[in-house]
């Protein structure tokens, strides 16, 4: 049965967690270290050096915890108030906001810097480190929510997408790769036929005269997937991962299987994935064994009422 829209946005939110914490327990391993891919599953196989070892299976990381305060914060503000999303983020960081039993256990470095910035008084606008180096993930591993509360039109989704990465990522390559794959998964959950290529093609007439064309088309050419915390790596690796499977299980244990960011590459595929297949095809064990729930059906509620 095609599951209904409504299942489609909880398969959205609960599958890029989901995905995040699958792959915790394998970051920073190369794919030849990594178990089988039928054997990659919350709790690794026996004997398998796992990474963040004091961290329980089931727990996601910094990616699900920064996508729920976005969430959060787009409920609360109705819109994206950027300073009200720094500060959660900032909160995140501190005082274990959304972070499962209040525990951040990984950040990223460039996280870290700005919001360092951000406690220092530079504007949420200017926070984010933006040399060509520091085009990390960690703006795109949490834009999903963006598109489950949108309602407006394209334009103005790839402005907010773009826009919700300043605080973190100022780079103008992170952004555009946060409003692809904002696109892409609007297409998904709007059941469009080759969902990528119209979000190319959207992405490309919205920003024609705003982008350079040369920042555009390396996003857009096709990328070697490599599972790193490149962000177009990031994007390309998600993409790889869903378009060579067929349920939500395969799509994350592939994204998994690629190795080094294990858990931002399954968020990333995880959400598109969910959108895709609904909350019902995510495995019942995998829902069973997620931590936190409590902190995400309150969300779930509000994102419905609204």
């Amino acid at each position: 049965m095609e599951p209904s829209r409504s299942k489609r946005i909880e398969g959205g939110l609960v599958g890029l967690l989901i995905g995040d914490a699958l792959g915790v327990p394998y970051e920073f391993f190369p794919p030849q270290r990594l178990p089988p891919i039928e054997a990659i599953e919350m709790r690794p196989p026996a004997g398998f050096p796992r990474a963040h070892a004091g961290v329980p299976p089931g727990t996601w990381s910094d990616d699900g915890a920064q996508a729920l305060v976005l969430l959060d914060s787009l409920l609360a503000c109705d819109g994206l108030d950027l300073r009200h999303f720094a500060d959660g983020l900032a909160r995140w960081l501190h005082d274990g906001f959304y972070a499962v039993d209040g525990v951040v256990f990984d950040v990223g470095i460039q996280t870290g810097a700005a919001i360092g910035h951000l406690r220092d008084g530079v504007p949420p606008e200017r926070s984010g480190p933006a040399r060509e180096r520091e085009n990390g993930n960690g703006a795109l591993m949490r834009v999903l929510p963006l598109v489950l509360w949108h309602r407006g039109d394209d334009a103005e989704l790839v402005q907010l997408a773009m826009r919700q990465g300043l605080p973190t990522h100022g780079h103008l390559r992170s952004q555009l790769c946060c409003a692809m794959y904002c696109l892409w998964a609007r297409r998904v959950l709007d059941r469009a036929e080759q969902p990528w290529q119209r979000a190319e093609a959207a992405l490309r007439r919205l920003l024609a005269e705003a982008v350079d064309p040369a920042e555009l088309d390396l996003i857009l050419q096709p990328h070697p997937p490599g599972g790193s915390g490149y962000v177009l790596d990031t994007l390309w690796t998600a993409r790889a991962a869903v378009e060579t499977t067929a349920s939500y299980a395969d799509c994350v244990r592939r994204a998994v299987a690629f190795g080094h960011d294990t858990d931002t590459s399954a968020c990333v595929a995880g959400g598109i994935a969910g959108l895709e297949y609904g909350v019902d095809a995510i495995p019942a064990r995998w829902c069973q064994a997620l931590r936190g729930m409590e902190l995400v059906a309150p969300l779930l509620a509000r994102l419905e009422s609204g």
